[in-house]
């Protein structure tokens, strides 16, 4: 267990869990539809079953709101909502129609961390040791929290628990049925979960955002969408509000908007049972208030209860999008939220950022070498920590993806125009990122890019694998150690550099690896990455791995100034190597991606992008401080002076 930790999972919260954004990433704006719970009335944990009865917490009520998309849509949408509710306390779940129970996997009944990822999106690694899927990512990015496994529902989940339930003879032999006891466990799982503190101070959420998976009309999602039409007579009106969000198609033949598919899909949704509060509109230009008007009329809601979203410049203008339609003055009056005079300057700093990130100028560009850039999504918690980064310094960034194949030999036979392309990208490159992965498949390449950002002083970071190939790296060309492996790739390697963890691998490749947070210690000082970390003695972050540095090998690999600054509480795993005489060649065995937020970016992708930039140095030698220039304000002043880097912090 990490010491960080301190106590299990189970012991931190409730026994039974529960489990927008741009329009070109993983945090766009897509399909929802959202219910939301409030904080000092009746609206409490539920006992018995689950289904029954409903009694009052001592702490103020928690409101709810679920998401579930219409026509051509799919959540996603529900980040933002969090965003607009300032001043308040928010936790979030998400339920997937996948028959599964780990969150991460679009299989049946599968290990979530087993799926190849080249056939599928990040896993997004929780601090519990959660593998889910990416969307918890951009809410814990969105709403600055920390969530759990079960914060992520799945209908395989459920199923378990209520077949565990009735094997343990808690229903005394009734027949069991989807309704009332899937419902119920449902219901039950959302209402426990919601009550766990998310944001570290330790104090009950006083708004669940609920994400329904899917849109209208799954037959995987009927029990959910059931399961909230009686929920919304538990937990009444003015603690539970419903968002329904719809494409507005625009064929480009014609230019005009079509409200088609959202009446379809309100007129579906009501004929289950809920109705929608809210209808959010997604579209690709701003819709027209004829179009507003006609969708507010045949769908039953006021026409300040429609709210667009067109395509908009960037992530971080959405919140300041909904702000601008009355979102925060509805809520404020639907679910009577006190919401005070700190809204106001948390937007502020928003609109700041957003505005901020339009007027950019300079443009950094950072390599990102690996294997599965054929789908992006794959590096979504990658990119954004690098865009955080290239935010709190002022730059645009420019992400160029390399699949590490094309930097090898034989793609030069194959395909020497790809081939050239590729190098051709490395080496406009300001800095190199290699990020984590499994198996052998373009490591070579991989290797080869690793070489020459150490050889040419290009700034480099490498995470999990990224660190563990940079330490083979140089044991081949620096220690002359030709035959330097990894087990993964050789598992009789003749100089095994990288070894597998027994304890966390006794030859079964499932659910085996070292996850969740895990504290690190600095053993020296004198090392870039603890300066800018802020000068701690250690620090926590998110690992997934079962492959470690091998601990016989240190002491050959220091003596040429490869320096292992970081380990584990233990001084048995490596954690953090930095190489001396290089402007910055870090490799870290963790994820910090997972951590970074927009306005607090993650210390080691902030060190590629200053060194990328020419700024690290200025940056160490102030210690550690921003310049006005690179604060969420309107300053412009390129010197680096006096503010630190925490006040980009939300606070």
């Amino acid at each position: 267990m990490s010491p960080s930790q301190g106590r299990t999972p189970s012991e931190r919260r409730p026994p039974l869990g529960a489990p927008a954004v741009p329009l070109s990433d993983p945090e766009a704006l897509s399909g929802v539809e959202s219910l939301t719970l409030g904080p000092e009335q009746g609206l409490g944990v539920p006992r018995g079953r689950g289904a029954g009865t409903w009694h009052s917490p001592a702490s103020p009520r928690c409101r709810c709101s679920a998401s579930r998309g219409g026509e051509g849509q799919s959540p996603g949408l529900s980040q933002a909502w969090g965003r607009v509710r300032p001043g308040r306390r928010v936790t979030g779940s998400r339920r997937r129609q996948r028959t599964h129970f780990g969150a991460a996997c679009f299989g049946a009944w599968h290990n979530p961390g087993c799926q190849p990822r080249a056939h599928r999106s990040e896993v997004f690694v929780l601090n519990d040791g959660g593998e889910v899927d990416l969307d918890l990512g951009n809410y814990e990015r969105f709403l600055d929290i920390n969530l759990y496994k079960d914060n992520n529902i799945t209908t395989g989940k459920i199923y378990q628990h209520v077949i565990n339930k009735e094997r343990r003879g808690d229903y005394l032999g009734k027949t069991v049925q989807v309704v009332p006891h899937i419902t119920d466990a449902v219901q039950e799982w959302v209402m426990n979960q919601a009550m766990v503190p998310v944001d570290g101070h330790k104090e009950e959420p006083q708004i669940c955002v609920i994400e329904l998976g899917g849109t209208i009309g799954d037959i995987e999602g009927m029990p959910f969408v059931e399961a909230f039409r009686q929920f919304q007579f538990k937990a009444k009106r003015e603690n539970f509000c419903n968002i329904h969000v719809s494409l507005v198609p625009q064929p480009s033949a014609t230019g005009e908007q079509k409200t088609k598919p959202t009446q379809n899909s309100v007129r579906a949704l009501r004929g289950l049972g809920l109705s929608p509060d809210l209808i959010v509109c997604r579209s690709s230009t701003p819709i027209e208030m004829a179009v507003k008007e006609k969708i507010s009329m045949f769908c039953h809601v006021n026409p300040e209860q429609v709210i667009c979203i067109h395509d908009v410049s960037s992530t971080y203008r959405v919140p300041v999008l909904l702000e601008e339609q009355g979102i925060i003055k509805y809520f404020k009056e639907r679910l009577d939220l006190p919401i005070g005079d700190s809204a106001s300057s948390l937007l502020s700093k928003w609109r700041n950022m957003a505005d901020r990130y339009e007027r950019l100028q300079k443009t950094c560009s950072i390599a990102l070498v690996g294997k599965y850039t054929k789908l992006r999504d794959c590096y979504a918690s990658v990119f954004k920590a690098l865009e955080h980064s290239a935010l709190a310094i002022n730059h645009k960034l420019n992400l160029m993806y390399i699949d590490s194949i094309d930097l090898e030999q034989t793609t030069e036979v194959e395909d020497p125009v790809k081939f050239h392309e590729a190098w051709q990208k490395l080496c406009k490159a300001d800095g190199v990122l290699v990020p984590g992965g499994f198996g052998i498949r373009g490591t070579l390449g991989k290797l080869q890019a690793i070489s020459w950002a150490r050889s040419r002083k290009i700034p480099f970071l490498g995470v999990c694998l990224g660190m563990q190939l940079a330490v083979i790296e140089f044991a081949r060309n620096c220690l002359n150690l030709k035959d330097a492996d990894s087990t993964e790739f050789e598992p009789n390697a003749r100089v095994p550099v990288v070894i597998d963890m027994p304890e966390h691998n006794p030859g079964n490749l499932g659910g085996t690896m070292r996850l969740g947070i895990r504290r690190t210690v600095f053993k020296t000082e004198n090392s870039i990455l603890r300066k800018l970390y802020g000068d701690v003695p250690f620090i926590e972050e998110r690992h997934r791995h079962r492959y470690e540095v091998n601990p016989s090998l240190i002491s050959q690999l220091e003596q040429k100034d490869l320096s292992f600054v970081g380990q584990d509480v233990d001084g048995e795993r490596m954690e953090i190597i930095e190489l001396a005489n290089h402007p910055y060649f870090v490799g870290v065995q963790f994820h910090p991606e997972f951590s970074s937020r927009p306005m607090k970016p993650s210390p080691p992708y902030l060190g590629l992008l200053l060194a990328a930039t020419g700024n690290l140095n200025a940056y160490l030698l102030q210690g550690c401080k921003l310049s006005s220039s690179d604060r969420y304000s309107d300053a412009s002043d390129d010197s680096f002076s006096e503010p630190r880097l925490a006040e980009l912090e939300i606070s």
